[in-house]
């Protein structure tokens, strides 16, 4: 595909964004555009809204996986763009429409001029959550076809066109998200001393459990708790009988996060007690590290040295990725490619240069073939 067909696919798939588990009509699109390849060396299977299509080698010794997230995100676009999303509330603020194309123009290249090995391209649902790499990888059809090695990229608005980075080791955090409920007592404002506050408990506890952080693990155990909204209360004249605390735990290390939170749900019953209080907590979506095998590192720094892009040294990062439970499984590595956006990831404009799908294409594809030499 040439670069403005591939152009074209990025911007339809940017007018359809579907949350996690929902993306029938991303699929039903991907499923189509794979139609219009070469099918001689195809084989498609699909797994609830997520597809794997392998590409069947001439003499296969290994299976080369590739993996490509494909949901959206919960927000309200404001690029302003001409293919912005038609889905009110859903946006591609996370690159995936990057991701699907780059694997579709790569599939499409694979497709037309097989390997001798297999190569099975994962498109995967609900990264964003509730996180569907690990329901995938314990799938039957991912067991079948199980990768020797596996490999994804995330799109870098930070990063100019035509760099890309990576690093050996520690790419990305393991992350909970944090869902805290509290349950007391309402009344009137004028009277209480006859209610239970919930907005005054769960706002002493999100100081409060800031000292896990401070005081709980080890100084060189790197770990963030961090609370981005709370819910309580309906009037400014009436105490408030519920409150909610939504939040997400990001560690380096594995151990630190069941850490975490088991300091959590100490303070929590402590808070029952000194409140008078009811409190349930909710783990959400917990994401595994992203752990990069350096071997594989090493072999696509110099894919990227040969053709004729610039390899940056990446430092691990608090955020979070499901990938890292496929990396689990299977060693291999994620790279970030520049896009060159002014505005970051999850940004309501997040807007990445399109120039950089093609650079895309060229280095899964070269990386695929390097790894089968």
């Amino acid at each position: 595909m040439d670069e403005q067909t591939l152009i074209g696919i990025r911007r339809d798939l940017h007018q359809i964004p579907e949350l996690g588990f929902c993306e029938e009509q991303t699929q039903q699109y991907i499923l189509k555009a794979v139609k219009q390849f070469n099918q001689e060396h195809l084989t498609i299977k699909t797994w609830k809204t997520g597809i794997f299509i392998k590409v069947n080698g001439k003499n296969p010794k290994q299976i080369i996986g590739y993996r490509a997230d494909i949901d959206g995100l919960p927000i309200r676009e404001e690029t302003g763009f001409s293919f912005a999303s038609t889905h009110l509330g859903q946006m591609h603020a996370c690159g995936h429409d990057f991701h699907m194309t780059i694997a579709l123009g790569a599939l499409e290249r694979l497709a037309q001029a097989p390997i001798n090995d297999d190569v099975l391209f994962i498109f995967q649902p609900a990264e964003e959550g509730p996180g569907g790499a690990l329901p995938m990888i314990q799938s039957e059809v991912f067991q079948d076809w199980k990768p020797d090695i596996i490999f994804a990229l995330h799109v870098a608005p930070e990063l100019p066109v035509g760099t890309v980075s990576s690093k050996s080791g520690l790419l990305f955090a393991n992350t909970s998200e944090l869902f805290i409920d509290f349950k007391g007592k309402g009344g009137h404002a004028a009277y209480p001393h006859l209610t239970k506050d919930m907005v005054v408990a769960a706002s002493t506890f999100v100081t409060q459990i800031q000292q896990i952080v401070s005081r709980r693990i080890d100084p060189l155990e790197s770990a963030v708790i961090s609370i981005g909204k709370i819910d309580g209360g309906f009037v400014q004249n009436v105490i408030a009988e519920n409150a909610r605390l939504e939040g997400t735990i990001r560690t380096l290390q594995p151990q630190v996060i069941s850490t975490i939170k088991r300091e959590i749900e100490a303070f929590a019953k402590g808070f029952e007690y000194s409140h008078d209080c009811t409190i349930t907590i909710d783990y959400g979506a917990n994401y595994y590290q992203v752990y990069n095998d350096g071997t594989y590192v090493d072999l696509f720094r110099t894919v990227v040295d040969e053709e004729g892009y610039l390899f940056q040294d990446a430092k691990e990062a608090m955020t979070g990725e499901d990938f890292g439970y496929m990396l689990k499984e299977v060693p291999g590595f994620m790279f970030w490619l520049g896009v060159d956006s002014p505005f970051g990831l999850h940004h309501s404009k997040l807007a990445p240069d399109e120039s950089a799908i093609g650079i895309g294409v060229q280095l899964v594809d070269a990386t695929v073939r390097k790894m089968s030499s």
